[in-house]
């Protein structure tokens, strides 16, 4: 613990699990006043013991709750945006539905938050924004053809932003987390066991930790990233590097 947030308030999304709980505990561990929120209320009630000083439910989704959310928290100086939901098929076997659930949880959720908290943070004068978007944000996937259309548009939202807000102090990066050892990738966690197929996953030969991410939104949150706008930091053990498996 090194203080690097102290005095510092923050806010987060899907803060009950996976990544998101990593960070809002990370950020509790530096200092932060932590705000976190979740749609699932049983796993929100675990956070307190990790210093998180207030935690709420809050369906992403819902505009006028991201809004009353927001009002509620007041101002912040670091948002981060960690709630996320992938949808398999390829466009052949998507519908309509299934392309509007995955923009609405993982990009116009963004939108939400950023829309409710960013006017204080330009009062203010200063404030980080962090977005969680994947890997899958900047390569392609053979399947989840909605997931991945939406993590990249997560990458150029926070490059957009990064552009316009950064003058008036706000700071946007993007964090695109490879495989991850959450609930997320749960299903197919088994096929690192075989070391072979592991080190054709990841040049690492294993899954990432919630932790590890959280250590990297830790950075880009702090002021030890003042000069970090408009960033997309790939956190994913080599995956995106190499041009084939092997």
């Amino acid at each position: 613990m090194s203080d690097r947030l102290k005095g510092k308030r923050a806010f987060v999304t899907a803060g009950a699990v996976g990544i998101g709980r990593a960070c809002a505990i990370a950020f509790a561990r530096e200092g932060a006043t932590v705000f976190a929120t979740d749609i699932d209320e049983q796993k929100l009630a675990l956070l307190g013991k990790d210093g998180i000083s207030e935690v709420a439910r809050l369906d992403v989704r819902d505009s006028a709750a991201v809004a009353a959310m927001a009002k509620r928290a007041g101002k912040i100086d670091i948002l981060l945006n960690a709630a996320g939901f992938v949808h398999h098929g390829t466009v052949l076997e998507c519908s309509d539905d299934d392309w509007d659930f995955s923009f609405d949880i993982n990009v116009k959720s963004m939108h939400r938050t950023i829309q409710a908290f960013l006017p204080g943070m330009l009062q203010a004068g200063h404030g980080s924004i962090v977005n969680i978007s994947s890997m899958a944000g900047i390569t392609g996937l053979y399947d989840a053809h909605p997931y991945t259309a939406a993590k990249g548009a997560i990458v150029n939202l926070g490059r957009s932003l990064a552009i316009t807000y950064g003058k008036q102090g706000i700071r946007t990066n993007t964090v695109c987390p490879g495989f991850i050892d959450t609930a997320m990738i749960a299903p197919v966690i088994g096929a690192f066991d075989d070391p072979d197929t592991a080190a054709a996953l990841v040049p690492m030969k294993r899954p990432g930790k919630p932790e590890e991410i959280a250590a990297a939104v830790l950075f880009l949150a702090s002021d030890d990233a003042s000069y970090v706008n408009g960033s997309t930091l790939v956190v994913d053990g080599g995956c995106t590097s190499r041009s084939f498996a092997g």
